[in-house]
């Protein structure tokens, strides 16, 4: 049996969330085909808590606050194991997987310099249509899913005016876009990259779960923070959407669990008949 480890990086610093309950449910449901999943979590910006490279999957996490250039004391050890795992894949066979979640998604998109980031000018919070690139209606982890497709978004930044250039240079193609907003005179936000065959992040949450979210939003104190600081009309909205079974349940059912099926299928292939880098 194939022995699979994955890192876990929480990126929520201690905040309550529905993230880590989501990602960790999907991992437990993957499709192994005989593989043994094991895991292990890392508060990351907490505690500064980061893993090796011993690990064959990573999964990093949205969480709160700005992307933006800090000193906190975790920001330069997770580019620093960001850097390495990009490493490690130029050079061996059997490559390292990486999936990044909004905040993650974020902060790897400005160090790796590929657009714009900045402060949105308003929040972004609910279920929005996400557009597809043609990039993206051939890319594995979107494939199947209709275009539009919904997912949940909450962010307070944004990735714009890719360098197409460098993100040429560096084989990254952009696989969704923000939905079209013809009114607004503002570019639309990148949703999820692909930065190699084997890294991609997205902007929006393809972990949240339909189920789980609508029993956390008809809780009465969740109700009253979306009323309070969106309004009557988005929370409707929101719980109208989560009960729809072809918007956040089909988009988490496809999204994540792909990724995870690549990452296994490929990692349970025999090392000695890969191909060098």
């Amino acid at each position: 049996m194939k022995f699979l480890k994955i890192a876990i990086l929480d990126m929520y610093d201690n905040r309550p969330n529905e993230g880590m309950r989501c990602i960790l449910r999907l991992i437990r449901q993957a499709q192994t085909d005989g593989a043994a999943l094991y895991f292990d979590i890392f508060n990351v910006r907490a505690n500064a808590e980061l893993p090796t490279l011993d690990y064959d999957i990573y999964i990093s996490s949205g969480g709160p606050g700005s992307p933006l250039p800090s000193d906190e004391a975790w920001e330069q050890p997770y580019f620093a194991l960001i850097d390495s795992i990009f490493a490690w894949n130029s050079i061996h066979v059997r490559k390292k997987h990486l999936l990044l979640i909004c905040h993650s998604f974020q902060l790897v998109s400005r160090h790796l310099g590929v657009g714009t980031l900045s402060k949105r000018k308003s929040t972004s919070f609910g279920i929005f249509p996400i557009t597809k690139t043609d990039a993206g209606h051939a890319d594995p982890l979107f494939a199947s899913l209709p275009a539009p497709f919904y997912a949940v978004d909450s962010r307070d930044y944004q990735v714009t005016e890719p360098d197409a250039n460098h993100m040429a240079d560096l084989g990254i193609k952009v696989l969704c876009l923000e939905k079209e907003r013809p009114h607004v005179p503002l570019e639309r936000a990148i949703m999820a990259i692909r930065f190699t065959p084997e890294i991609v992040g997205t902007q929006f949450h393809p972990e949240a779960d339909g189920e789980g979210m609508l029993r956390y939003f008809l809780t009465d104190a969740k109700r009253q923070q979306i009323v309070q600081e969106h309004g009557e009309d988005k929370y409707n909205d929101m719980v109208r959407l989560l009960q729809d079974p072809d918007t956040i349940e089909l988009t988490e059912s496809v999204v994540v669990p792909t990724f995870l099926r690549e990452a296994i299928t490929a990692l349970s292939i025999p090392e000695a008949t890969l191909q060098p880098a």
